[in-house]
């Protein structure tokens, strides 16, 4: 097979049923609906066929293909998407030991702005506006995940305390568990997972909605088991790279969703905020150097004195 893109739709009849059968999936996943295919996000096509994204990553370059980026562009470019599809050529998740790093800024960069430009196209703005909502309100709000989900979770746990909000990140899972049995009506629980399916991520949050606590998942699979345990879904993109797993990539997509629930619930506790980033501010202000600081003195040179 070659990575040309002229007849790959005609490519995939034939030869699809030959290859294994994860990859074969993917090839019915394309044929069944190309124009979705070509601006289908890696994680999208990866859940729709029921494989993960290495296996996309895996099929792509069976077909011929650098990466899914360049696959993508040529069902695009079969389906009428050329145009819309053409930017991506510059984004792939390959990146060689040797490449030189500005070529791999490129990379990363390139991954991480479509992901997150994804990740926006996908919210649902009424789902951002009850879950601040509740929030705003809440007596107690817990948040939990692990790994990369976790730094994503401690740092909303972070702006949500400065801006008075009664919230907690755990990071031990039995912690996590005793603290969602005390939740009630009224109040929230977030949890976090790329996979939708960490167990201990899963668990808390189905304690919680026994509870009556709203009960929200960010994660990149909308038909994981997360998912299914929450009142409220936030789908994520994730592109991979080289080096970066898609767990990984997953953060700066997860971060955008929380950035925004934040934002929304200052708007909704404005008075309240501006008065409690002011103090904060202030508490730290002695401890920050001032803006001027004095130009340090050049030593002589030697010989000189």
């Amino acid at each position: 097979m070659t990575g040309e893109s002229g007849g790959l739709l005609g490519r995939l009849r034939i030869e699809g049923p030959r290859l294994p059968e994860a990859l074969s999936r993917i090839a019915e996943t394309i044929l069944a609906d190309p124009e979705t295919a070509a601006h289908a996000s890696i994680v999208d096509l990866a859940e729709r066929s029921g494989t993960s994204t290495a296996t996309v990553t895996r099929f792509s370059r069976t077909l011929g293909f650098k990466g899914y980026a360049s696959l993508r562009v040529a069902v695009a470019t079969e389906t009428g998407r050329a145009e819309q599809a053409r930017w991506e050529t510059d984004i792939s998740g390959d990146i060689s030991p040797g490449d030189p790093l500005d070529e791999v800024l490129n990379v990363v960069a390139a991954a991480d702005t479509r992901a997150i430009q994804d990740t926006a196209a996908g919210l649902r703005i009424p789902d951002v506006e009850r879950v601040a909502a509740a929030i705003a309100g809440a007596q107690r709000v817990e948040l939990f995940g692990l790994g990369s989900s976790g730094t994503a979770a401690r740092e909303m746990a972070f702006r949500l305390e400065r801006i008075r909000v009664p919230v907690w990140h755990r990071q031990d899972s039995h912690t996590a568990l005793t603290n969602a049995a005390l939740l009630l009506p009224g109040d929230v629980a977030i949890g976090l997972s790329h996979s939708g399916r960490t167990r201990e991520v899963i668990e808390t949050l189905a304690e919680a909605a026994d509870h009556g606590a709203l009960t929200v998942a960010v994660t990149s699979f909308n038909r994981s088991p997360l998912a299914e345990v929450a009142d409220v879904v936030f789908t994520t993109s994730v592109l991979e790279t080289t080096f970066r797993l898609a767990a990984l990539s997953a953060l700066h997509s997860q971060l955008l969703v929380l950035d925004l629930i934040y934002v929304a619930v200052a708007q909704r506790t404005y008075e309240r905020t501006a008065d409690a980033l002011e103090l904060t501010v202030r508490a730290v202000d002695a401890h920050r150097l001032p803006e001027k600081t004095p130009t340090r003195r050049r030593r002589p040179e030697r010989g000189t004195t």
